[in-house]
C-alpha cells in the first residue's frame, strides 16, 4: 500500500490524553494511524445484484471489507442502493438488534445523516417497525432522504429537527439511536481536517453537547425502551462517563453482547463494568468508535402521547387519486394513497396514525414511497417509486442500459434509447436493478432523474473500477 500523505501530525494534548488511556498500547494505535484507512460497504439484500467480495466484516452479516477504494460516483448500482459505503466499526450496531429487538418497534434515528446508520438499522428492523430518520441540519436531511429512498423500504419518515422537539410526540420510540456529535477522534486517519478541529476545549462543549441531546430526547423514549449511543472518538468523557451520567441522572441499565475474542474488540476503559464496545484502529479493522447500549427504566406515570387535534378541515374533500398510481405498487392494498400538493405519496396503513401524528408535531421532508406527480391529465412516475422495493415492474416497459447510457441518464444527460423500445414512461434498467423513469417520445428520451441527485462531475476518471 503506499501511503497518500506523510506522517500524520497528532496534536500534543490528545497525544497524553490518549497515553494515559491506553498506556504500553498507545504507540500501536498511533502507527495504525499512519496506515490507510480501510473500506468497506454493506450490501442492500433485498435488491438483488452479483457482486463477488468475500471479506467479511466480522459483526456484520451484510458489511465487506474491499481491497481498494473504488470510484462509487461512477458506478450505477452505488446509485440504484444496491449498497451503501459504510466505516466497518459503526455497522455493529447489528449485534445490539439481532439480540434485544425480536418484534416490531418504532425506531428513531437522531443525528442520522447521512444515512449509513439509518440504512443498516431498516435493513435490521423486525418487519412491521417503521423508522424515522431525523437530522438537524436542513440540507443534510435532504441527503439523509436520498439515501433512505434509494434503499427502498417504504416504511420510513425523514425528518429534520431539533432533539427537542421530539418531547412533545410523548413517549412513542421503543428504540433510539443517537451516534452523537462528537469531537472525531476517530476519524483522524480518514479526515485529516479532523485533526485541526480537534482541542481539550472542543471534547468539554462536546460531551456536555452530547449530554443535552440525550436529555432532550430521553422523554420520547419508552420505559423498557433501549437507547444506542455511540461516538467516533476514545476519550472518557465522551464515552464512559457520558454513560455513568446517563444511568445515574436519567435512569438506565447497561445492555449487554457477547463477542468473539477474535473480533478484537476492546472493553471499558473508565475501570468500571458497564459494558461498553470500542473500536481502537490497531485491533479492528475500522476506524475509532465506541457504543454503549442501555434500558430506560420502568416509570410508574407512563406519559400518554399528545396528539394535538389535526389543523384539516374535516369538511374538505379528499383530491382524487388516480387509478393506476395504485397499479403501480405490488400491494397496494396494504397502503393508503394521499395527495400531498400534486404528489401521490403511498404509506403503509398500519402506519397511518402515526404519520399523521408526526405531520403535526415535526418537520418531515420525507415518508412512505412518491407514486408520482400530477399534471394535468398525467401522472409522471416518480425516482422514489422507481428505488422502492414495492415497485410493480409489471405495470411498465423496461429498457437495459449500456454502463455509458447508465451514466448519461445518472447525470441527468438527454439519452437517445433504440427505436424498437415503446413510447411513453420507461423503466430504465442497468444490470437488471431499477435506476429510474424517462418519457420515451420517439427521437429521445426526457430525462427524469431528480435534478438534485444528479452526478456532478463531468469527467469520467482513467480506470473505473466498480463492484
Amino acid at each position: 500500500m503506499h501511503h497518500k500523505y506523510n506522517q500524520m501530525k497528532l496534536p500534543q494534548p490528545f497525544i497524553e490524553q490518549t497515553k494515559a488511556l491506553l498506556c504500553e498500547e498507545y504507540t500501536n494505535l498511533e502507527s495504525a494511524l499512519q496506515e490507510e484507512s480501510p473500506v468497506s460497504i454493506r450490501v442492500n439484500k433485498t435488491k438483488s445484484f452479483l457482486h463477488n467480495e468475500t471479506m467479511n466484516v466480522p459483526w456484520c452479516s451484510s458489511g465487506y471489507y474491499l481491497g481498494e477504494r473504488l470510484t462509487f460516483t461512477f458506478d450505477p448500482l452505488f446509485h440504484a442502493g444496491c449498497y451503501y459505503v459504510q466505516e466497518a466499526s459503526s455497522m455493529f450496531v447489528e449485534q445490539i438488534i439481532k439480540k434485544y429487538v425480536t418484534e416490531p418497534v418504532v425506531a428513531l434515528d437522531l443525528c442520522a445523516a447521512p444515512g449509513g446508520k439509518s440504512t443498516h438499522l431498516r435493513s435490521l428492523l423486525p418487519e412491521g417497525s417503521f423508522l424515522v430518520a431525523n437530522e438537524v441540519i436542513r440540507n443534510r436531511s435532504q441527503i439523509l432522504a436520498e439515501n433512505l429512498i434509494k434503499w427502498g423500504h417504504p416504511d420510513i419518515a425523514v425528518t429534520n429537527n431539533d432533539p427537542s422537539d421530539f418531547s412533545d410526540l410523548g413517549t412513542l420510540f421503543d428504540l433510539i439511536l443517537t451516534d452523537v456529535p462528537c469531537s472525531g477522534e476517530g476519524m483522524f486517519r480518514k479526515d485529516p481536517g479532523a485533526i485541526e478541529e480537534w482541542s481539550p476545549e472542543n471534547v468539554t462543549i462536546c460531551y456536555q453537547r452530547q449530554r443535552r441531546i440525550i436529555a432532550d430526547i430521553w422523554p420520547a423514549l419508552k420505559p423498557g425502551g433501549i437507547l444506542i449511543y455511540s461516538t467516533c472518538t476514545y476519550n472518557l468523557m465522551e464515552d464512559e462517563e457520558n454513560i455513568e451520567w446517563i444511568k445515574k441522572e436519567l435512569g438506565a441499565e447497561s445492555l449487554f453482547v457477547d463477542v468473539p475474542q477474535e473480533w478484537g474488540i476492546t472493553g471499558n476503559l473508565a475501570g468500571t463494568d458497564t459494558p461498553v464496545y470500542r473500536f481502537l484502529p490497531h485491533k479492528t479493522k475500522g476506524e475509532g468508535f465506541f457504543l454503549a447500549a442501555l434500558r430506560k427504566l420502568e416509570d410508574d406515570e407512563i406519559q400518554p402521547t399528545r396528539n394535538k387535534s389535526s389543523k384539516k378541515n374535516k369538511k374538505e374533500k379528499p383530491l382524487e387519486i388516480p387509478q393506476q398510481a395504485k397499479l403501480w405498487i405490488q400491494h397496494p392494498e396494504d397502503f393508503n394513497f394521499e395527495r400531498r400538493g400534486d404528489f401521490i405519496v403511498a404509506c403503509r396503513k398500519s402506519n397511518a396514525e402515526l404519520i399523521t401524528l408526526l405531520y403535526q408535531q415535526l418537520r418531515v421532508v420525507h415518508s412512505g414511497i412518491i407514486i408520482g406527480e400530477v399534471k394535468g391529465k398525467d401522472l409522471i412516475p416518480h425516482q422514489s417509486l422507481a428505488m422502492s422495493n414495492e415497485l410493480n415492474t409489471n405495470e411498465f416497459s423496461s429498457c437495459e442500459l449500456t454502463y455509458e447510457q447508465a451514466i448519461s441518464y445518472l447525470r441527468k444527460e438527454a439519452i437517445v434509447l433504440d427505436a424498437t423500445v415503446p413510447k411513453g414512461y420507461l423503466l430504465l434498467q442497468y444490470k437488471n436493478v431499477p435506476l429510474g423513469f424517462v418519457k420515451n417520445i420517439g427521437n429521445r428520451a426526457n430525462n427524469l432523474y431528480p435534478q438534485e441527485w444528479r452526478i456532478r462531475s463531468g469527467y469520467l476518471p482513467e480506470e473505473v473500477r466498480c463492484i
